[in-house]
């Protein structure tokens, strides 16, 4: 079965042009397969942007979403699943395809931002799917902004498999990467912030960093204000300051 399908994907690179013709009959080298098995994944982890289907099953780390009679198993993250409507619904998930020597795995998730972040996440060294999709299980994507800008090594260790030294290393490759303008930006796309309230928010926070307080902690008091319309940075800045830790 596993000779079967290593043949399709050989076809595959061999008409795409990723393959010399005459390294097709080398599939029996072990060495040749890993490199065909990294070309195809350059060029496939984005082959199913999204699955629209029947939620048909849920299970403990993977659902299934039929599709035209063909059953998609899908590895979520357990908070997601935990917010997915009844089995018979119709659901989208946004996919990633992970393409192995020995296998094929789709992980998939609610929102375009979760699929970010994640593709972040297996982007550090020693992160594989299995370890990102436990960090997303354990936190939210903005729990995990939170965590990556206050440097909070031992929430992200929380989550099974990740120690404290691939914690400390997430923290540096994605302190960069990750920022405090993508959670306010998507709340105001969602109209529970006033139109331009993400950019005095984000005034706010930086008053409040400025002032020596962490930026997670002044990103998570900023959103505890209620928003108007009216509502100057002063005053949303003097109301933040009522939600801080001292």
């Amino acid at each position: 079965m596993l000779q079967c399908w290593w043949w399709k994907f050989e076809y595959f690179l061999l008409y795409a042009g990723a393959v010399d013709s005459r390294n097709t009959h080398r599939s029996s080298d072990r060495a040749t397969r890993t490199e065909i098995t990294a070309i195809f994944t350059e060029r496939t982890d984005e082959m199913i942007s999204y699955i629209r289907g029947e939620l048909a099953a849920v299970g403990e780390e993977q659902v299934v979403v039929e599709v035209q009679g063909i059953g998609y198993g899908i590895f979520m993250p357990g908070q997601a699943m935990t917010m997915l409507p009844p089995i018979g619904s119709e659901v989208k998930i946004h996919t990633y395809l992970n393409v192995r020597e020995d296998a094929m795995q789709l992980f998939g998730f609610l929102t375009k931002d979760d699929l970010k972040v994640f593709r972040l996440l297996i982007g550090v060294n020693g992160i594989g799917p299995k370890g990102g999709l436990n960090i997303l299980s354990k936190m939210t994507p903005d729990d995990l902004r939170f965590a990556v800008l206050a440097g909070d090594v031992k929430a992200i260790s929380a989550a099974p498999g990740i120690g404290k030294k691939t914690a400390e290393k997430l923290i540096i490759e994605l302190k960069d990467k990750l920022n405090i303008d993508d959670v306010l930006t998507k709340e105001e796309e969602a109209m529970s912030v006033p139109s331009g309230g993400a950019d005095m928010q984000s005034e706010a926070v930086q008053a409040l960093v400025a002032l020596g307080y962490g930026s997670a902690e002044s990103l998570k008091a900023v959103k505890k204000v209620p928003m108007t319309e009216t509502m100057t940075v002063e005053e949303l800045l003097k109301q933040s300051l009522k939600f801080m830790v001292f």
